[in-house]
Order: C-alpha cells, then sequence, then structure tokens
C-alpha cells in the first residue's frame, strides 16, 4: 500500500492477503536474498554476513551485500572498499570489492567515514529500503543483507519490503543468547521467513599449539538452542586472531578456514520458486 508506514502496532487494516513487498530497482536482477539477523549487538552479524559472501563468491556465485546497519556499517572496512558510491540519471551503482562482490552502505554515501548517523528510526529504514529500490544490482544470484540488531523500525521494514528467502542468527555462547534467539526467531515467524541456520560466534578458542579448543564463554549451546527451535543448519566460529587481522585490513576477502562451509553449502541448495 502507498500509504503504509509500516508500523503495524498501530494501523487497524488486515494486511495478510496484501503484498507490502517493493520491487527492486527496475534494471535490478537479484535471485536469492538472505538476512544475516542478530538479537543483540557485538555478536558478530557482520564478520559472518562478510565471510557467507565471500564463500558464496568462490562458490563462483554473483554476490551482493546491502548493509542495512545504517548507524554502524562496518562492510565496506572489511572489504577495503573506501571509494564513493556512483550513479546517474537511472540509479545508483553498487561499489565491488576485489573479487568482484557488489556492496552498498551508507559509509559510501557520507563525505567521511566516520561521520556519525544522527536520524531516527523512519529515516533510517527509508534509506534501507532505498539500497533495494535505487540501487542497480547486476545479475545477482546471491543476496546479504547485512541487519541492525533488534526487531526494531529497520528489521520490520526490510521483512516487509523485501522479498527474503530466509534468514541466518548470529549470537555468543552466554545464557542471554537464548532469550536473545527466540525473539529473532518469533519475528521470522511472525513475518513468514524461515530460519534457515545459527552461527554461534566467539565459540572458542584454538590453542595455537596443540589445536585444543578453550571454551572460554563455557560450553558451546549452538546445538541444543538450533534443535530446541527446529534450525537445521548450525556453525561455531572461534575467535580467531588472523581473521580479525583480516577484517581490520580490509582483506576479508582472503580468509582462511572452513568454518562456515556447511551454512554456505545449505544457502546454495536453497531453490527458488
Amino acid at each position: 500500500m502507498s500509504d503504509c508506514t509500516h508500523d503495524c502496532s498501530s494501523c487497524s487494516k488486515d494486511c495478510k492477503d496484501r503484498d507490502l513487498h517493493e520491487n527492486p530497482h527496475p534494471q535490478s536482477n537479484i535471485k536469492k536474498v538472505i538476512a544475516v539477523v542478530s538479537g543483540k549487538g557485538g555478536v558478530g552479524k557482520s564478520i559472518v554476513t562478510s565471510m557467507l559472501s565471500v564463500l558464496s563468491a568462490r562458490r563462483n556465485h554473483i554476490t551482493a551485500i546491502l548493509d542495512a546497519d545504517i548507524t554502524g556499517p562496518s562492510i565496506p572496512k572489511a572489504f577495503g572498499i573506501h571509494e564513493k558510491a556512483v550513479g546517474d540519471e537511472n540509479g545508483l551503482l553498487p561499489g565491488k570489492t576485489e573479487k568482484g562482490i557488489q556492496i552498498m552502505s551508507l559509509n559510501m554515501l557520507l563525505p567521511n567515514e566516520t561521520d556519525p548517523v544522527i536520524w531516527r528510526g523512519p529515516v533510517i529504514a527509508g534509506a534501507v529500503k532505498q539500497f533495494w529500490t535505487d540501487v542497480i544490482w547486476q545479475d545477482v544470484d546471491t543476496m546479504f543483507i547485512d541487519m541492525p540488531p533488534g526487531t526494531g523500525d529497520v528489521p520490520l521494514t526490510v521483512f516487509q519490503s523485501i522479498r527474503i528467502d530466509g534468514i541466518i542468527i548470529v549470537t555468543s555462547p552466554q545464557e542471554l543468547v537464548g532469550m536473545i534467539v527466540e525473539k529473532a526467531v518469533k519475528m521470522a515467524n511472525m513475518m513468514n521467513i524461515p530460519v534457515l541456520g545459527i552461527v554461534e560466534n566467539m565459540s572458542y578458542v584454538e590453542c595455537p599449539d596443540c589445536g585444543k579448543k578453550i571454551e572460554i564463554f563455557g560450553q558451546s549451546k549452538v546445538e541444543k538452542i538450533a534443535k530446541e527451535y527446529g534450525i537445521k543448519t548450525w556453525s561455531s566460529l572461534p575467535i580467531n586472531p588472523e581473521l580479525a587481522a583480516k577484517v581490520d585490513a580490509g582483506c576479508i576477502e582472503y580468509f582462511e578456514g572452513n568454518w562456515l562451509d556447511n551454512m554456505s553449502e545449505m544457502i546454495e541448495q536453497i531453490k527458488k520458486d
């Protein structure tokens, strides 16, 4: 609906049978869209988004990242992108990484990368929607959306405006994670979006001498939580200094590790209707 404010809590209209999804730019071609979400900040959602995108590109898929984390856009830094986005009368063109991954992030539109984004929720949500409708995404096999944490304006706008094929939930090992995952799962169910997998970040540290896994935050809970919520695919991501160094250097495309291979394989097997 053209007059929809996306604030379902104050709306009396029954939209169950109405399609609120926005069409992408007329010149865009996007086959599959995966959203990477977290119930709280600081769990490593952006690094998981980046790694899954790199793995997708390594499988020879044309891959893109829509950075919906407007107030904390870290995707360009992970890939070493500092150039500004360009466009013409037809629309904006995404930037491209060294390996050809298409990226659009607010940092690519700001005069300075370190400028804060002091916007209210509806303005942020509108900017994310424009990344979908005004950017010309070129023959994308798989798009990953790096979502902001929580269940507020922006996640709601993304889920209502973009036809999402599934979500990946990123968590950390602390006790609080069970409640956080439940919130994310319930929101996905309310929006009729399947939960494809769960990644437990900072799950352990691997001893450089003997290879032993040290669970510094306690025993991993990802398998238990995945089974509890009927999530079939799960992965554990360690605290890895080499991986962190590659992100800081803008070289995430050169990371080495098979931690998310099962997640990447599962995403590849998703069939579109």
